[in-house]
């Protein structure tokens, strides 16, 4: 495996001197891949994916997208001042702590770009400074905007360095008056040394403080700190396959681990008898209640704990899950959950990761409790990175 990865970085490596579109690719750092062409790209991940995964079962081949470009649905825009004290705009970039100034983006949405030009050009304006971290002094310290793929509404995200914005609400009307589409303006207190941070305070200052979209047919209302994948046409097609492997019927038993706004849970209860969602952020299960209302899904019910509990428990009085759905964050699923996992023994586990590494980890774990890896799917989620989106069927042996 080692020297199949050494491989594969010598061949980036060799076309890394190739022309290609981003004038900042080498600054920014966020587009690993934007050298190589869309087809090279693939060919390079699934190489990746077979070099962890394909131990497990043959990996199937990698589903791409059509137009690979704009295709995040959230930008966050860092800010700071340039040598003669303007505003500029563009990427934080952690490893130098600074800022790389661009207006636009080969993955980001366009008008969302349009959106952090204009607010950029308003500041002055409305008498709001961009928060110089060297003396502590000033306010903006980035911008989120989230605009959603189906509905497009537009939420902004003001993140400043404390409460102190007098000309918040009439900064917020006037970019609504540009980009009419701007459903909510929301403004987030940083008051920490963390630099791309919501922190835990805000104010709505225009609006509702959220937005909502459609997923799959379904209703999802999206606020400021709720997860919400960028990719929304690669997540209709992770969710469609998740659902393929699933196998669900109207006497189903699942359960939704790591449910989030409860995407795939609401999705999934469409087609079982009784969703089961756990998730350990509270926002987040407020936010998966009312996505529930929006979408009039009574047979979902979502719990606000861990997930390795709820399985144990479960296990314990002797309730078993049909099927698993588990879409873990990057570090993949603690060891607890999957020791929980083999013991109630659902028939089919649906893993959804954005990490192959993680992922082939917790694969072996979960095979030498008695699985077999059936399916693998990979889905560029992020094109022009190095980062692939694998959803895995996993079968009770018999």
């Amino acid at each position: 495996m080692c020297r199949l990865l050494l491989t594969l970085q010598k061949e980036e490596v060799q076309r890394m001197n190739r022309a290609h579109s981003c004038e900042v690719y080498k600054k920014c750092g966020g587009c690993q891949l934007t050298n190589l062409s869309y087809q090279e790209q693939l060919s390079y991940k699934m190489k990746k994916e077979i070099s962890f995964l394909g131990k497990f079962c043959r990996v199937d081949e990698i589903i791409g997208m059509d137009e690979p470009s704009h295709y995040r649905n959230k930008l966050s825009a860092a800010f700071a001042l340039d040598k003669r004290s303007r505003p500029v705009s563009g990427v934080w970039q952690s490893a130098q702590r600074r800022v790389v100034k661009t207006d636009s983006c080969v993955i980001e949405d366009e008008v969302s770009c349009w959106i952090v030009r204009a607010a950029r050009g308003m500041l002055g304006e409305y008498g709001i400074t961009v928060y110089n971290p060297r003396t502590g002094r000033g306010q903006l310290r980035h911008i989120m905007v989230r605009r959603a793929t189906v509905t497009r509404e537009i939420m902004v995200v003001l993140v400043t360095a404390d409460v102190r914005l007098a000309s918040g609400e009439r900064f917020a009307e006037a970019l609504v008056q540009r980009f009419p589409h701007i459903r909510t303006v929301v403004q987030c207190i940083n008051d920490t040394d963390i630099p791309i941070w919501l922190g835990e305070k805000q104010t709505v200052l225009y609006g509702d403080g959220y937005i909502e979209d459609v997923l799959c047919g379904c209703f999802f209302r999206i606020s400021p700190r709720s997860f919400y994948q960028i990719n929304h046409e690669q997540t209709e097609v992770v969710y469609n396959k998740a659902l393929d492997f699933a196998r669900l019927d109207p006497q189903s038993l699942v359960l939704d681990a790591y449910c989030g706004i409860g995407t795939i849970g609401i999705i999934a209860a469409a087609e079982a008898g009784h969703v089961i969602g756990v998730e350990t952020n509270a926002d987040a299960v407020k936010n998966a209640i009312e996505n529930c209302r929006l979408n009039h899904t009574k047979n979902y019910r979502i719990y606000n704990a861990d997930a390795a509990k709820v399985m144990r428990h479960m296990a314990e009085s002797g309730k078993t899950p049909d099927v698993v759905f588990a879409d873990p964050p990057r570090a993949g699923c603690s060891k607890e959950f999957i020791l929980s996992l083999i013991k109630s023994a659902p028939k089919r586990i649906v893993y959804i990761s954005c990490n192959s590494e993680t992922l082939a980890r917790d694969l072996g774990y979960i095979t030498r409790g008695g699985y077999r890896c059936e399916r693998i799917q990979p889905v560029d989620m992020f094109p022009h990175t190095t980062h692939v989106e694998t959803v895995c069927l996993l079968t009770l042996a018999k």
